[in-house]
């Protein structure tokens, strides 16, 4: 009796939890999530702009580190500069909703070509634009408040199914939550990289950053924040709290840390945990002219038929899924994650190592047997160097472009890298066989590589 009143219950509160996913609320927590979205992007790209990066990434390099297996190269010319104006107008066209599916569209597929470009560039705020910029596509983002609501008014409308609110609040709530558990790792939990990094000129607390009690009281401060934030901004008598607490780490990590827009969009990002309806309330303050939802605007709101719900269901499903796996997929991985660098993107492992190397690539022709020394300035730039060394897998791409160069000129080698590493202060080790020839093993796509050398050095005490 009692497993049937369970299954009674499991099975009306599966079935309210899919309906309720598809109840009516207040767009206007959407709107403003389309205009910071947009704004942000339109002052990223004014930043490339300005401190020459679009040169210097894609234009001046001779090589680039591009993502197998779209093997994508720059565009020729003033290519690149062109792209991101483009870019620069499609973000202006996002936040003030004009051709608003096209422009989501187009955004993320010119970005995510930008980004598939060069891996030296790699930031995780990079694939987090991408992932919010896929989902834009899809989120009726310009239904209200926009020029498209006036070009075509049967599209107007100030509702929104709730899934679109807890979506965007899932794709916040990720980098927060998998930064937390990234951290439950031995160095982190002993003051790693923190030790480090601190700068004790940083204002008042400064003084203390030497301290061990300080560093240790940091980490798992943020250990305890990342895993914590997001229930504390659910809870609607902890919000306000959790959410100026947040705002605070954020501008604090914007002063410690060169990482650009991201405690910014973060920052505004976060209010989608506050009812759906605070903008409009907010402007209410300010205007007379803004009013409430009526009674009347929600009888006219139209539920999606049944297969619709089943495929957007569906498609939410996949989509957390692999939001969920990509973060822990490492830990099926043998090895540190740190060192081999299995699992290591797409996982929000923000700022959780100190990682630096010296690599030297050595050619061997397989004719006479004669050795060469690569100069590696003549292919790469020094910010490409410094990512590629304690990078396996990029390590690995150079050795065979550098066959490909060879090739070109008749001549087949071999291809070996004595590529040394340190990782979180410990001491050098090599991160490859460097008795391997490059060009005649494999990359792994995922696990282990036979050509990969275990981290060995222990960590190194600094109190």
């Amino acid at each position: 009796m009692n497993q049937l009143k369970t299954g009674a219950f499991s099975e009306i509160w599966t079935r309210n939890w899919k309906k309720n996913l598809f109840q009516p609320i207040d767009n206007s927590f959407l709107v403003l999530f389309r205009i910071l979205f947009g704004a942000i992007m339109f002052w990223e790209v004014t930043r490339y702009f300005r401190y020459g990066w679009i040169y210097r990434y894609w234009m001046e390099p001779y090589f680039n580190f591009s993502y197998a297996p779209f093997n994508f190269h720059p565009l020729p010319g003033d290519g690149m500069f062109v792209l991101w104006l483009v870019l620069g107008l499609l973000a202006i066209c996002i936040t003030i909703g004009l051709f608003y599916r096209i422009s989501a569209t187009l955004f993320f597929l010119l970005f995510t070509y930008t980004y598939l470009l060069e891996q030296a560039r790699y930031l995780n705020h990079f694939y987090l634009v991408i992932l919010i910029s896929f989902l834009m596509i899809f989120l009726p983002a310009h239904r209200n408040f926009s020029i498209d609501m006036r070009i075509g008014k049967r599209i107007r409308t100030p509702l929104a199914p709730l899934w679109t609110l807890w979506l965007i609040r899932f794709i916040i709530a990720v980098p927060y939550f998998f930064g937390g558990v990234a951290k439950l790792n031995p160095d982190w939990l002993q003051g790693y990289p923190l030790a480090i990094w601190l700068n004790p000129d940083f204002p008042i607390l400064g003084q203390y950053f030497e301290e061990q009690w300080m560093v240790l009281f940091i980490s798992y401060a943020g250990l305890l924040l990342d895993l914590l934030i997001v229930p504390f901004l659910i809870w609607r008598k902890s919000r306000w709290p959790a959410f100026i607490f947040i705002t605070l780490f954020h501008l604090m990590n914007s002063q410690l840390f060169s990482i650009g827009i991201f405690p910014w969009f973060m920052i505004g990002a976060t209010t989608m945990f506050f009812p759906p309806s605070w903008p409009r309330k907010a402007l209410q303050m300010i205007s007379d002219k803004v009013k409430s939802l009526s009674s009347e605007e929600l009888t006219l709101y139209s539920e999606p038929s049944s297969s619709r719900k089943k495929l957007v269901l569906w498609a939410l499903g996949l989509f957390v899924a692999i939001q969920v796996f990509l973060p822990l997929r490492h830990w099926l991985i043998p090895g540190n994650v740190h060192w081999t660098e299995g699992g290591h993107r797409y996982s929000w492992h923000m700022k959780l190592r100190s990682k630096d190397g010296q690599t030297t690539f050595i050619l061997e022709n397989k004719e006479n047997s004669e050795r060469i020394f690569v100069d590696l300035d003549g292919y790469l730039k020094d910010w490409q160097i410094d990512d590629m060394n304690g990078m396996p897998y990029m390590i690995w791409e150079f050795a065979q472009f550098l066959k490909e160069e060879y090739a070109l000129m008749g001549v087949d080698v071999a291809v070996y890298a004595e590529a040394l590493a340190t990782l979180n202060d410990r001491e050098p080790q090599y991160i490859i066989d460097p008795n391997v020839d490059l060009t005649s093993v494999s990359r792994p796509w995922f696990g282990w590589a036979d050509w990969y050398e275990p981290l060995e050095s222990p960590l190194r005490k600094k109190w």
